[in-house]
């Protein structure tokens, strides 16, 4: 295998986890008119882009993680990538809020087939030295994705509508995961030294949780992933509603400036921190647990400026410095969490990190925002939706604990792994 081949099979995995979170992010920056036309409150709104979503997206990960931990991975991935590609452009022909909600089930049940597969190729394709940069790289998709959601749908929705937003960037994944099924090869299973992976009936999938979840590191790093998502995944919602609301920001630009600061902020910030933690915690690793807890702190003043500056260009300054740092846990976290379990449990030690992380961020988090809102709207009126979003910083603080905590116990779960 040429390190040419591992580069196109990374490459077209990045672009798939592009189109996964632009078909994912979208509804966001769309979430103001869909919200005026079908007349939804915001704790509804929270539950559709948060808890409804995450709900289906986590409990169908872990049973096709389990599928992809004994058979081909890269089929698995290009039929979840063609089901969420189709379901997105079937959100546009929604009519009533029903409707819309059975069709984001549907876009979270295809992306439960992407990543945790994903993670385990990347994983047989790249040795561990150089697994961190790649499942950075890898992670980058988050935030490119992001930021094509917001600039596309923002411009798509100002000129023609928010449902011709969903048909523009559905399609198109149909004919990618068409080029997935067709270019990509399904590696053997190794061990990390090399050697190949004794024929493995595999575990149930309870005994496979059990053995991820005595692994004190994994409960630790795996929560604080979730707490930290917690408050991006809410900024992700309910922060261009917050623009449209307090800075009367037009979607058009609004949906240029999220996507340029969320979507290079958050790149640089994935890779950056693969890199490091590759380099810097290549001897120890529990400064690969470090580094995003000094990230997470260090995120919580930016998060403050951004929710209580005056002016919208200000908060958006503020915005630079949070994306990138919201980002550097990627790499490092789901580095740790292949190395931490035998190949055959690869795909679905990824799920049940998908798992926790969803469950947590992004199933509660953006209800927790809308619910507060609508809560706090009689007292703050249009100032609700910033005093929601500060609110929820809080739990920066709880994840930077749980970075720490996961350092204590990494170098015995790796060693004993």
């Amino acid at each position: 295998m040429t390190d040419g081949y591992r580069r196109w099979v990374l490459g077209l995995l990045f672009v798939a986890y592009v189109f996964n979170f632009i078909d994912r992010q979208i509804l966001a920056i769309l979430l103001q008119p869909i919200k005026q036309e079908l007349g939804a409150s915001d704790t509804a709104m929270g539950l559709l882009t948060g808890f409804a979503f995450a709900l289906f997206y986590t409990f169908a990960g872990i049973p096709i993680a389990r599928l992809a931990d004994r058979s081909v991975r890269r089929s698995i991935i290009a039929t979840g990538l063609a089901a969420w590609s189709l379901m997105t452009a079937v959100s546009g022909a929604a009519r009533t809020f029903g409707e819309l909600a059975l069709a984001r089930i549907g876009v979270g049940v295809g992306e439960a087939a992407f990543v945790p597969p994903a993670h385990s190729l990347i994983s047989d394709y790249f040795p561990p030295r150089r697994r961190g940069t790649a499942l950075a790289v890898f992670s980058m998709g988050v935030h490119v994705g992001t930021a094509f959601g917001f600039l596309l749908g923002g411009w798509i929705a100002q000129f023609f509508g928010w449902r011709r937003a969903f048909y523009a960037v559905g399609l198109p994944g149909l004919a990618l995961a068409l080029l997935v099924r067709l270019t990509v090869r399904e590696p053997a299973r190794t061990h990390d030294d090399g050697a190949a992976l004794a024929p493995h009936d595999g575990d149930s999938a309870r005994a496979a949780f059990a053995f991820l979840w005595a692994r004190r590191s994994f409960r630790h790093l795996s929560l604080a992933a979730a707490l930290h998502s917690f408050g991006g995944y809410a900024f992700a919602v309910w922060g261009p509603p917050f623009f449209v609301r307090v800075h009367h920001m037009g979607m058009g630009e609004l949906g240029t400036w999220l996507g340029a600061i969320l979507g290079l902020g958050g790149a640089l910030g994935s890779i950056g921190g693969g890199i490091l933690a590759d380099r810097w915690g290549g001897r120890d690793p529990r400064r690969r647990l470090y580094l995003p807890a000094a990230a997470t702190l260090l995120q919580i003043p930016c998060f403050v400026l951004i929710a209580m500056l005056p002016t919208p260009y200000g908060a958006l300054a503020a915005l630079v410095p949070s994306a990138i740092l919201s980002a550097v846990w990627f790499g490092p976290i789901f580095a740790l969490t292949q190395a931490l379990v035998p190949p055959h449990l690869r795909a679905t030690a990824s799920a049940v990190l998908v798992f926790v992380i969803n469950l947590i961020g992004l199933g509660l988090g953006p209800v927790a925002v809308g619910a507060l809102s609508d809560a706090l709207q009689p007292r703050f009126g249009v100032d609700a939706i910033r005093w929601s979003l500060l609110i929820i910083v809080a739990t920066n603080l709880w994840a930077a604990f749980h970075f720490v905590r996961a350092a204590r116990s990494v170098r015995a779960d790796l060693a004993s792994a």
